[in-house]
């Protein structure tokens, strides 16, 4: 009997595997990358406790001393898979919230919000994620009316799927006390109607209106959303995600659960600069737990809006509405501030930046920040890094600054990119391959909740620039994909080497962690045009099967 690859008597094994010291896995379509970026094939891996013994290719002599071997059934192997930019507990709460990804109008999304409302008659707050009303038909911001005709017995806040807007209906404006005088706060804005009424959208730190009356998650529920979140990661083959921004409470809730048991996948932790604790996080230091599945030395930083809902900081107006150049968070002596007491305390700065005016001014003060506090190791970086001039691109590399981007935004952001920039500036934005000639490492992700956490997803779009569809043919400004093996090192040693993990994650070499996934079809072997299709079947972390059948 064949269930995952992995034969009944290697299940049964399975069991046994705590107790083993020494694991042999043979009979596997093994893929990794060494330290050189060479793509390096085995076909038989051995680990033991949580590291990696060797690699052992076709013809070579296994060793005998395994305490339990497992056959993998002929089945791809790869390296533990990393997610370097994610937002694990807002997952988390995604799950449990009304979700309105895939909505193909307005009035679709409101029916989702009345279904939830109904069947949790106890909620206090209806709250959601994931509408782009990019992708509706009418291509225009929601409004709060169409939630009061379903739902206005209670408040409902929905978040857009980047997280840098919301759509609230009156229920929700009335208990904010937002009305026609209410004022935009610095990077933010309340969306008017005609008459200057607000409409029930808020972009960007304007959004604190309503999200600041909603109690914030106990604990207890953080938690639970972590957990939830953690083991859904796992099932798509990641094991590592670098967790982008969180605050104190969060990070009590991590310790809480590592105490009851080890984390079922890594998590690296950058705090939130905008944490009111932010500075008494970082007196605290590094933290890193014993079995290397929580680290935290590095911050997150936010420095502009999103281009989707037009709060990505521009130079210039956007193309698509003159007058509007976006939203940048802080003034400059406040971000530049925030920066410079993370990089006195020696932690690494993770700057969210995509516009590029945003990016301009994160990496002037990253050339200026770095020499004054000689912090050119720490490998600062640059959150999505979305649109760039062209001598921007080239600071990366000259910086030693890291570009952390999505690729299934680009797949998802074609259908508006060239609308908001205009046939110049697109040529500067996801610019992965430009970025890669310049000499800068990508480390790859996918903003999870905004996109799937599909890590699959992410490699197929980096290759071919093409959405599931294979839309367009050829792909999206297609001189800027990816090579099958730079996608790969992009989600693996590059994003290891992002979190300063390159020497323990990354690639199955021996000494490094026993982190891997087993996959249902061979990512190197089939059409670039169906990776994003691949299953991971199982999916180890230190040397331990996550999930699945024990």
């Amino acid at each position: 009997m064949i269930r995952n690859g992995i034969t009944l008597l290697t299940a049964l094994c399975l069991s046994t595997t705590a107790l083993a010291d020494t694991t042999l896995i043979t009979n596997v379509n093994g893929y990794t990358l060494n330290n050189q970026r060479e793509l390096l094939r085995f076909n038989a891996l051995q680990f033991t406790d949580d590291r990696v013994d060797g690699i052992f290719g076709a013809g070579e002599e296994l060793p005998d001393d395994a305490d339990t071997v497992l056959d993998g059934g002929g089945r791809t192997l790869i390296p533990g898979l990393i997610d370097a930019h994610g937002h694990i507990l807002n997952y988390g709460l995604s799950l449990l919230r009304v979700d309105l990804i895939g909505t193909g109008t307005e009035g679709e999304a409101a029916q989702r919000v009345a279904a939830f409302s109904e069947a949790n008659p106890d909620v206090e707050w209806i709250q959601g994620r994931g509408w782009n009303q990019v992708l509706w038909d009418s291509n225009s911001f929601p409004s709060a009316a169409s939630l009061d005709r379903l739902v206005s017995d209670r408040p409902v806040w929905l978040t857009r799927v980047d997280g840098h807007a919301g759509w609230a209906n009156t229920a929700a404006m009335d208990l904010a006390g937002v009305t026609r005088d209410s004022e935009d706060p610095t990077g933010g804005q309340i969306i008017r109607d005609a008459d200057g009424e607000p409409t029930g959208v808020f972009v960007d730190t304007a959004m604190s209106y309503i999200s600041g009356q909603i109690e914030a998650p106990t604990i207890a529920e953080r938690k639970a959303a972590l957990s939830l979140a953690m083991g859904a990661l796992a099932e798509h083959g990641l094991t590592s995600v670098h967790e982008a921004g969180g605050g104190s409470e969060t990070v009590a809730a991590y310790k809480e659960l590592l105490q009851e048991g080890p984390l079922p996948i890594r998590v690296n932790f950058m705090l939130s600069a905008a944490d009111e604790l932010y500075e008494d996080r970082l007196a605290d230091g590094f933290f890193r737990s014993a079995d290397d599945t929580y680290v935290i030395h590095s911050v997150k930083v936010v420095g502009d809006g999103a281009l989707g809902s037009r709060g990505a900081a521009l130079i210039e107006d956007y193309s698509d509405e003159p007058g509007n150049r976006g939203l940048l968070r802080y003034d400059d002596e406040r971000l530049e501030y925030l920066m410079r007491v993370a990089m006195n305390a020696g932690f690494q700065v993770n700057t969210h930046a995509i516009g590029d005016d945003a990016n301009m001014k994160v990496l002037d003060n990253y050339e200026r920040l770095i020499a004054e506090t000689g912090t050119h190791d720490r490998r600062h970086r640059v959150e999505h890094a979305q649109v760039l001039r062209y001598e921007d691109i080239l600071r990366f590399a000259e910086l030693g600054v890291i570009p952390s981007m999505q690729a299934t935004h680009a797949t998802s952001d074609k259908n508006m990119a060239q609308d908001r920039l205009g046939e110049v500036r697109i040529q500067g934005a996801y610019a992965w391959r430009k970025l890669i000639d310049a000499g800068a490492r990508i480390a790859n992700g996918s903003d999870f909740p905004v996109e799937s956490p599909n890590p699959f997803w992410g490699l197929h779009a980096s290759i071919t620039r093409q959405d599931q569809q294979n839309e367009p043919p050829g792909g999206w400004f297609p001189e800027e994909r990816m090579t099958v093996q730079e996608a790969f090192a992009s989600f693996t040693l590059d994003a290891a080497y992002a979190g300063h993990q390159e020497e323990i994650l990354g690639s199955l070499e021996p000494g490094k962690k026993a982190d891997f996934v087993i996959l249902d079809r061979d990512i190197f072997g089939i059409p670039v045009s169906e990776i994003w299709q691949t299953q991971a079947l199982e999916t180890w972390v230190n040397g331990f099967r996550i999930g699945g059948d024990q």
